[in-house]
């Protein structure tokens, strides 16, 4: 955190007349450089937003607003929150023995790798895997939030507006009365869901400290400890045994399978294994408290909500390796998107790196400083806003009204279904009440 306001800081020192739009983009690039606030912009923008301007009735904006507020709250802060303020600083430093109580608390959001590889005490290092490993099990109160969210939602519905059945919350039928037995129906199920998650949490919480407090004693624990932490790896290796070797593919499992948290200079931070983990939760907890509201809210639910999981997961970063192949073809932007050797494009220089980029190109180029570094924002806010705003509008717009598109193609079509149905009963019913009468 300190490391993160210092480079704020000596940005902002170097770049004093920063005005207008290159502010503006500065201050867009800055807020991409945390995952949690970034996919928590991009969420919000992407999921409520679009719903919002293509509500199909108060109930339904109400009740996405109550979903989405809660969602990107438990997806981008919860995990922090808990791990960082409510477990390391209480709960688990405090099952810890006095004399290495601060030691563990202070280098508890060190890497696996670097902890087996630090000069630390054997014993700490222990306790260190061990109760970071608890730390990630107590979090499974995360991905059990999540689950249970579309079964509080379905309450918050049914409480506040009286209505379970999701053709009235989609406005496409009106005038009939609630059905009671429906409504009792989904009031049961997402009570037992609550409670179920609840004692689930409990119990992570539980078992978590158990780790933290003996883990380090077993073997099997340590180990068990490890897995938790990076499966990736442990996934990788056992590739790696059968012949299967890929740097993309180790580097993909690392990042996208680690339930460890991220280092964020001291701090833990959200990492994109727990993003995955409470993402790919939650559908299965939306597909199931949509059963209960009917079949247009279910087929709705896997209509839509599998796509925002993969962008939730991924974010716009499939977008934007392919925008950075496409301008690093066009020799665009050379001094931000360089090839190594090998023709692979690296790394995108951070925002706190600009400066010093800027102070080479001035004195290359005998031009004044604050222009190359305006010159320099603008680039990499094009790197990374183009990517950003086509997922906005392609998974925005263009998913929340083709999904509600398809809704009310579905409904239209059960009516039609519905009245053929009723239209053909009624016709062999007066068929045979001819034959009844006219046995002849």
């Amino acid at each position: 955190m300190i490391k993160a306001i210092g480079n704020d800081i000596n940005f902002q020192a170097a770049a004093p007349n920063l005005k207008g739009k290159t502010k503006a983009l500065y201050k867009f690039l800055k807020s991409q450089e945390n995952l949690s606030s970034t996919r928590f912009i991009q969420g919000t923008l992407t999921n409520w937003f679009p719903k919002a301007v293509l509500s199909r009735s108060f109930i339904d904006f109400s009740e996405f607003t109550f979903l989405e507020t809660l969602e990107s709250g438990i997806f981008y802060f919860a995990a922090p929150f808990f791990g960082e303020h409510l477990f390391r600083k209480g709960l688990f430093k405090n099952v810890q023995p006095a004399k290495v109580k601060e030691n563990v608390v202070k280098n508890l959001a060190t890497g696996l790798d670097e902890i087996k590889k630090s000069k630390l005490d054997k014993n700490l290092k222990n306790r260190l895997v061990t109760t970071k490993a608890g730390v990630v099990l107590a979090c499974i109160t995360v991905p059990a939030m999540e689950y249970a969210l579309g079964f509080a939602k379905n309450l918050f519905t049914l409480k506040v507006f009286k209505v379970s059945d999701f053709n009235k919350v989609a406005n496409l039928e009106k005038g009939t009365a609630q059905d009671s037995k429906q409504a009792n129906r989904v009031e049961t199920h997402s009570k037992n869901v609550l409670l179920k998650t609840g004692i689930l949490a409990a119990s992570g919480i539980g078992a978590g400290l158990v780790l933290a407090a003996h883990g380090h004693n077993s073997k099997a624990a340590r180990k068990f400890s490890e897995a938790l932490l990076e499966p990736g790896e442990q996934i990788s290796k056992l590739l790696h045994k059968i012949g299967l070797k890929s740097e993309k593919t180790d580097n993909f499992l690392k990042d996208y399978l680690k339930l460890d948290f991220e280092n964020s200079n001291g701090n833990l931070s959200l990492s994109k294994g727990q993003l995955a983990v409470t993402c790919i939760t939650g559908l299965f907890g939306y597909a199931s408290a949509a059963k209960d509201r009917g079949k247009l809210d279910y087929y709705e639910v896997l209509t839509r909500v599998p796509l925002v999981v993969l962008y939730t997961i991924f974010g716009s970063s499939i977008l934007d390796a392919g925008f950075k192949k496409i301008l690093a073809d066009k020799g665009k932007y050379p001094e931000l998107i360089k090839r190594d050797e090998k023709g692979v494009i690296g790394k995108i220089p951070a925002r706190a790196d600009l400066p010093e980029i800027a102070k080479k190109l001035a004195a290359k180029n005998k031009t004044p400083y604050t222009d190359e570094l305006s010159k320099l924002i603008k680039q990499k806010s094009v790197i990374t806003g183009v990517p950003y705003l086509f997922s906005l509008v392609a998974m925005g717009f263009i998913l929340s009204g083709v999904s509600r598109l398809w809704t009310k193609y579905r409904y239209d079509h059960q009516v039609k279904d519905r009245s053929l149905s009723e239209t053909s009963r009624s016709y062999h019913l007066a068929d045979f009440g001819k034959k009844i009468n006219n046995p002849d």
